[in-house]
C-alpha cells in the first residue's frame, strides 16, 4: 500500500515574519505585490524539473511558508537567466529573491543533503576567502568529494583534456594577502545596497 503525503498547506506550518524577512532585503521588496499571475513560471526554461514552480515558491515565501521554500530544489534549479524578472507584470525582481532563498538555506544548512549546486556554491566562497582565487581542478576535486565522487570515473576524460589544455592547474593558485578580499566580502555580505553613495530607487529591468 502506498503511503498517503499531506500536501495541503496549514497554518501551522508557517513561519511567521519570514516573507517580511525576506522583502526587507534590497531587490526584494516588491514580492508583497505578486499578483500570482503565473508569468515567471511559464518562461521558465527549468520550471518542468522543478518540485515547486516559480510562482508558487513566491506565494510560499510572501506567507511565511519557510521550510517548503528553503528545502525546495526549485532554488537550486534556476538558472539565474533573469526571463522571469524581464517579463513580470509587477517588476518583481524574481531571480534575486531566488538569490536570497538559496543564501538562507546555506546559512541554515537546509539545503538538499549532497545536492551539487548548494556545495558548489559553498566551497567556491570559501575558496574565494582562504586564496582570493579560484583553482578550478581543486574546486570540482572537493565538489565530487563532497556530493558523488563516483561521478568522476565517467568524467576522467574531460578531466584530462582540460588538464592538457591548460584549463585545469596542478597547483592551487592565491594571492599574497586575503585579509583585504576577507574585509571586502564581509562588507558586501553587511551593505545595504541602500548605503552606497548616490544610491537611489532601482530601475526596472528592460528587455535588450
Amino acid at each position: 500500500m502506498s503511503e498517503l503525503t499531506r500536501t495541503l498547506k496549514y497554518e501551522a506550518d508557517r513561519v511567521q515574519g519570514f516573507g517580511a524577512e525576506v522583502m526587507s532585503v534590497p531587490g526584494c521588496e516588491k514580492l508583497e505585490s505578486c499578483i500570482q499571475c503565473g508569468t515567471c513560471s511559464g518562461v521558465c526554461p527549468l520550471s518542468i524539473y522543478m518540485d515547486y514552480s516559480p510562482r508558487q515558491v513566491m506565494a510560499l515565501t510572501r506567507d511565511d511558508f519557510k521550510h517548503e521554500v528553503l528545502q525546495s530544489h526549485t532554488i537550486w534549479l534556476c538558472a539565474s537567466c533573469y526571463d522571469c524578472t524581464v517579463e513580470c507584470p509587477r517588476q518583481i525582481r524574481i531571480t534575486d529573491i531566488m538569490y536570497e532563498l538559496k543564501q538562507r538555506a546555506i546559512r541554515e544548512k537546509v539545503y538538499p543533503k549532497r545536492f551539487p549546486i548548494p556545495v558548489l556554491a559553498k566551497e567556491f566562497m570559501s575558496m574565494a576567502h582562504r586564496r582570493g582565487r579560484i583553482t578550478e581542478s581543486y574546486l570540482v576535486v572537493r565538489l565530487f568529494l563532497k556530493t558523488n565522487w563516483l561521478t568522476a570515473f565517467g568524467m576522467w576524460r574531460l578531466g584530462l583534456n582540460l588538464i592538457r589544455t591548460g584549463r585545469f592547474g596542478y597547483f592551487q593558485e592565491g594571492i599574497k594577502s586575503t585579509k583585504e578580499i576577507d574585509d571586502m566580502m564581509d562588507t558586501v555580505d553587511n551593505l545595504s545596497i541602500n548605503q552606497l553613495p548616490g544610491a537611489g530607487p532601482v530601475p526596472p529591468r528592460t528587455k535588450a
